[in-house]
């Protein structure tokens, strides 16, 4: 039984690096490419407009409705799914296999992404119906029925949805940190993380944009804050470490220490797919989570998600520049070790801040993803649906917090790249109802 299921993961680990390296870059960058030629650089003008895009959102009675949730609290919902263990654990992988040209690849994929993100965003506001709880629902499921003009394809999408939903890997990660940092039974771990996300989850978007707002600034705060101060220690090894940066994105990087080397390739794959996963471009999640705004106008909430995806690849950038400027990315070690061993150079008691960090991270963001899946299976099959998802929800986390990370990492990984193929393909079809302003 174990040698057939590492067979399977094999093969998927095949289908995944040939996905990323062929059709899942070729897809997000050219269509981030041809969303900002079109657009003129869309995403650049509201960057620089922070002000009056919050402004914008906020003020005027004929520009927020008393149905949903309020715009600034789906912000911080909408980061704790993408702000999470992606950018402190998932992102390090991108290092241990693509080498330290993945985080180039980091930023090239982000930025066009941007108005991947704002479409998928805006179709999801636009195409949302009216719930029974004062919300919303809407997301891909919903605007892909308008683009396909049929079932099929947001029943396929609803079901990946409900696959990605599961945050296995992150699951697998805070239990595993828990456990281990305060030396308690992984059952026991396992049994009261469940209770916190059903608990969470069963109190729908609302609960759980209350929860995020609560918890996300703290975390941004206090992990941005120890990050910056190890890189201003080491600001001397800056220019070296960028200029490595650079050079083994367009070369590759050879082996050293406990990195095996790798490709130009093998860096573009990793730093892409990990910004995706991390950010969650052209996946559908964000959609489903900001279509509850109070908000009337798309584009309003739309600009959001340019904002949540640059903090996204921020807090990556912080993770990936404390493990190269250290230099213990050439140390053979479990991802979920690299930041927290970086820190522990500079900070006492590192083990106990970076466990509350992936607590804190992974926990919000698992209640995130739940929630999307929740709505998607409601999508499926109503209530039944709903009671039947939380049930292959348990058996699942309990399944995967036995497995290796990476295998964890990988089913989510899978299951994203066949979402972006449906989502970009239905913006790509919806195009002209989308306004940039």
């Amino acid at each position: 039984m174990h040698e057939r299921l590492n067979s399977f993961f094999e093969y998927l680990a095949a289908i995944d690096q040939f996905f990323w390296t062929y059709i899942g870059f070729a897809i997000l960058f050219s269509s981030g490419i041809y969303l900002t030629i079109k657009t003129r650089g869309f995403q650049f003008k509201v960057l620089i407009s922070f002000r009056s895009c919050i402004q914008d959102l906020l003020k005027g009675p004929s520009k927020c409705s008393s149905r949903g949730i309020h715009p600034i609290r789906l912000y911080f919902a909408s980061v704790s799914g993408m702000v999470g263990l992606g950018n402190i654990v998932g992102i390090i992988t991108a290092i241990m296999i693509g080498g330290p040209g993945s985080l180039f690849w980091l930023w090239v994929g982000t930025f066009p992404s941007m108005l991947v993100k704002y479409s998928e965003i805006y179709l999801g506001i636009r195409y949302r119906i009216p719930n029974d709880q004062g919300g919303y629902d809407g997301g891909p499921m919903f605007y892909l029925r308008k683009a396909f003009k049929g079932k099929t394809v947001p029943l396929i999408a609803s079901t990946l949805l409900c696959v990605y939903g599961v945050e296995v890997f992150q699951f697998d990660v805070v239990a595993d940190v828990l456990a281990k940092t305060f030396h308690i039974n992984e059952f026991l771990v396992i049994a009261l993380l469940l209770g916190g996300v059903l608990f969470t989850v069963l109190g729908g978007i609302r609960r759980l944009s209350q929860i995020c707002t609560l918890l996300m600034p703290i975390f941004i705060v206090m992990y941005v804050g120890m990050c910056a101060y190890i890189i201003v220690q080491c600001a001397s090894k800056l220019p070296a470490m960028l200029s490595m940066v650079f050079q083994s994105a367009f070369s590759g990087h050879a082996a050293v220490g406990g990195f095996a080397g790798s490709t130009a390739v093998l860096a573009a794959q990793q730093g892409i797919s990990r910004s995706v996963y991390s950010g969650d471009i052209g996946i559908g999640y964000d959609s489903i989570i900001q279509a509850e705004t109070r908000a009337i106008l798309p584009q309003q909430q739309a600009r959001l998600g340019i904002f949540s995806l640059l903090t996204d690849a921020f807090i990556c950038t912080l993770s990936m520049c404390v493990v190269l400027v250290t230099d213990i990315w050439k140390i053979p070690m479990a991802p979920d070790q690299y930041v927290a061993q970086g820190l522990a150079m500079y900070f006492k008691h590192a083990d106990i801040f970076m466990a509350i960090f992936i607590f804190i991270a992974g926990f919000t963001t698992i209640v995130a993803y739940l929630s999307v899946g929740l709505k998607s299976a409601y999508f499926l099959k109503g209530n039944l649906g709903k009671a039947m998802y939380l049930a292959y929800a348990v058996v699942a986390y309990v399944f995967f917090a036995f497995f290796e990370q990476e295998k964890a990492l990988l089913v989510m990984s899978i299951s994203a790249g066949m979402l972006i193929v449906f989502n970009i393909a239905g913006i790509m079809r919806l195009l002209k109802f989308i306004k940039f302003q």
